[in-house]
């Protein structure tokens, strides 16, 4: 979690330009900043609204674009809030991981189970839909996981958005740990040709270290979301 003077410095220092702010933090459900910052809200008279829409990394960065674009469009800060919880859902985000050791040093799997995974070379895939990490399934190789988790983007982009026959409605994203590697641009290469009509709007991103340091170095995610109609 931030500092709470970093967090209140950085309104107060927005306020003296701007009449209101929307801040949204990572989802509720994998971090306490979400509850302390609408705790702190409440000491700004409704000038800064905190936006809880179960969002983390890419998908948390597309929020904040579509943010900024219903700010141009003029829309006020309450109205940006309730569009963003109107499509919160809209999102999928799946990772694989090089190793299961930072998760358990986290208490996210227990050690035995983490040497089970460790023995049969196993790489994990989570997911992300809405504001938990949960399994979603197992490989005994990246190249595996890889095609798991493209597997995963089309249905959701099929059975969860509908989206299917108009991918130009879709937005697909990666992230990764570390740095931008020969594998990461594999990877990305992979998710272009998948997609090819989403590839010149797609994002790349390293992950945060709030977010990196949980799941170690070599992780790789794949997301796509819904582009918000406006």
């Amino acid at each position: 979690m931030p500092a709470i003077g970093d967090v209140t410095d950085l309104w107060e220092s927005l306020l003296k330009e701007y009449d209101e702010i929307v801040h949204i933090p990572m989802s509720s459900g994998l971090s306490g900043t979400c509850s302390t910052t609408m705790m702190l809200a409440e000491e700004y008279g409704g000038r800064v609204v905190v936006v809880d829409n179960k969002r983390i990394s890419v998908t948390q960065k597309q929020a904040a674009l579509d943010a900024k674009r219903m700010a141009a469009l003029g829309w006020d800060a309450g109205q940006i809030r309730e569009k963003l919880l109107e499509t919160m859902y809209d999102a999928s985000i799946y990772i694989t991981l090089d190793t299961l050791y930072y998760l358990k040093k986290g208490g996210r799997v227990t050690p035995a189970v983490a040497a089970i995974g460790t023995l049969l070379r196993i790489k994990p895939v989570l997911q992300i839909q809405g504001d938990k990490l949960d399994a979603f399934a197992n490989a005994r190789t990246k190249k595996a996981a890889r095609m798991i988790m493209l597997d995963a983007l089309r249905k959701d982009i099929r059975e969860r958005f509908g989206a299917e026959e108009r991918m130009e409605d879709i937005q697909v994203a990666m992230a990764y740990t570390g740095g931008y590697t020969e594998e990461v641009q594999a990877w990305r290469r992979d998710l272009e040709a998948a997609f090819p009509q989403n590839a010149p709007e797609m994002l790349a991103d390293p992950l945060s270290l709030s977010v990196s340091c949980h799941i170690g170095p070599g992780a790789i995610g794949f997301g796509c979301m819904k582009k918000l109609t406006l």
